[in-house]
């Protein structure tokens, strides 16, 4: 199913981190919360990556 995902600022791809359970695009440098199995592809609710 990520394949069918993108970043919804950059419509660029996504990489998966197991270990915090995030979606990542580092176009956007932003990371996505997956919670209860659920990808929350919300800006505001992103994390700002380095």
């Amino acid at each position: 199913m990520l394949e069918a995902l993108v970043c919804p600022q950059t419509q660029g791809p996504l990489r998966f981190d197991a270990e915090r359970q995030e979606l990542v695009s580092r176009a956007a440098g932003l990371a996505y919360p997956i919670r209860g199995g659920i990808p929350v592809m919300l800006a505001d609710e992103a994390r700002a990556i380095d």
